[in-house]
């Protein structure tokens, strides 16, 4: 696998339990676990595509999960797809997943959900089907658009 350029680290009060669920309900897979004296988890690593994401458990006042601070997230993760993103969505509600946002086409080319996670991360899950027009966009919208290189 190519290193990923960018990661994120989600904090869980129970990270044993979401990398059993992650995987589950999203289809990550687990990469690397390391486990402390007492046989908890310390960090643990999950691969999708070729990105990745660690899983941890609160280790000082600010680094909390959102389950500790009344379900308040400053981050959404968002995944893309290669396929069968509906399909997806499907997996993860069976799974327990609080399905936030419907499978929708957006304006931007992709057909995307949102979902809660058990201990409250937001997720948005995407794949593309069709290309992306700054034409069409900027008129489905009203927004401007600008793209840099």
């Amino acid at each position: 696998m190519t290193q990923a350029s960018l990661a994120a680290a989600l904090i869980y009060r129970d990270p044993s339990a979401a990398l059993d669920w992650l995987e589950k309900a999203f289809g990550f897979e687990r990469s690397m676990v390391i486990s402390d004296a007492d046989g908890g988890l310390a960090h643990a690593q999950m691969t999708f595509g070729n990105g990745y994401i660690m899983v941890g458990s609160p280790w000082n006042e600010f680094v909390v999960s959102p389950a500790d601070n009344g379900g308040r997230n400053t981050q959404i993760l968002h995944v893309h797809l290669d396929e069968d993103v509906d399909g997806h969505c499907e997996r993860a509600r069976a799974a327990g997943a609080v399905i936030q946002q419907e499978p929708a086409e957006q304006f931007y080319g992709d057909r995307t959900y949102r979902a809660s996670d058990p201990e409250g991360h937001v997720w948005t899950f995407a794949q593309n089907i069709r290309p992306f027009s700054v034409e069409e966009s900027e008129k489905a919208t009203g927004l401007k658009i600008e793209m840099f290189s």
